[in-house]
């Protein structure tokens, strides 16, 4: 086996892991205040990079100038969103407000385009082109970038939710009722929740974008955030990180050695096997709670 191609395949699916996690983030920080699965963060991610490129091309700013505002203005579509769609299902079951995530995602995946239009749009927000060598293992800058805003915003994330503030989000989680019942305004921390994995969406969203283009497409990191968020555990910040690593590295080498011998289209295989095999064996995830509810 030729180590270097795998350490180069490993190096590089690892930072691709960590967008990954990016995108998986939002789950995370929804699910952590109000035990509901966002199943809209693909969609919210797409946004995201339209936003943004669609402030570039308003202002004739450079895009990586307009990003701040397209996170502000992401952070309070997330929080709108909550406010007009969720809110309305307080009471419901869970059921129902995880099929009502899954509406805006299918929505909003046709609404974007509509609005944009459905031509790849390309994403330059100053990342170099030009390959970069570590020894003998060629590593993609974009990606490079990529990881390191993905691991500095997943560390935030983490002292937040060691913060005052995040200790009321975990509390709302576990108990809303009793959390209202201490005098914790409820709606207030969702609402927050939400408006952080607009955030976290816009971040992966501007990424990805400057990798790939920007068009609906854009949303089918759902898959790849879904894969992560239920192998790290979906209540569980530090699960996003080492589930976003392992996912990437997974979905690098094995085709990288798999697709020569059956003729290509492993990679997409990847991320629906570990939901699989990861609800069958162990549903909690790697780092999630174990909750066991007897009748």
């Amino acid at each position: 086996m030729d180590v270097v191609y795998f350490i180069e395949l490993a190096v590089n699916g690892a930072l691709v892991g960590l967008m990954y996690a990016l995108v998986a983030l939002g789950i995370v920080l929804v699910f952590k205040s109000s035990g509901v699965a966002n199943l809209a963060q693909g969609a919210l991610a797409m946004v995201g990079a339209y936003v943004v490129w669609w402030l570039g091309s308003a202002t004739g700013a450079p895009l990586w100038a307009v990003i701040p505002l397209g996170v502000i203005a992401m952070f309070f579509f997330g929080r709108g969103l909550e406010r007009v769609a969720l809110r309305r299902m307080v009471g419901q079951p869970v059921i129902m407000i995880i099929m009502l995530t899954l509406g805006l995602e299918i929505l909003l995946r046709g609404l974007a385009p509509a609005l944009w239009g459905t031509l790849l749009k390309r994403m330059d927000i100053g990342i170099s082109q030009q390959p970069l060598f570590l020894g003998d293992i060629l590593v993609n800058r974009a990606y490079l970038v990529g990881g390191a805003v993905a691991l500095v915003l997943i560390a935030l994330s983490l002292l937040f939710f060691n913060s005052r503030q995040g200790v009321v989000l975990r509390a709302v989680s576990d108990d809303q009722i009793a959390a209202w019942a201490v005098g914790i305004r409820v709606e207030r921390a969702i609402s927050l929740s939400w408006g952080f994995a607009g955030i976290a969406a816009t971040a992966a969203g501007v990424l990805w974008g400057s990798v790939q283009g920007i068009d609906w497409t854009l949303s089918l990191l759902l898959i790849k955030a879904l894969a992560v968020a239920i192998l790290g555990g979906l209540d569980s910040i530090a699960g996003v990180l080492v589930a976003g690593i392992a996912v990437g590295v997974l979905e690098s080498v094995i085709p990288g050695y798999v697709d020569p011998l059956v003729g290509g289209g492993t990679r997409d295989v990847v991320a629906s096997a570990v939901i699989l095999l990861t609800i069958l064996v162990r549903p909690f995830g790697l780092f999630g709670r174990e909750q066991i509810e007897r009748i």
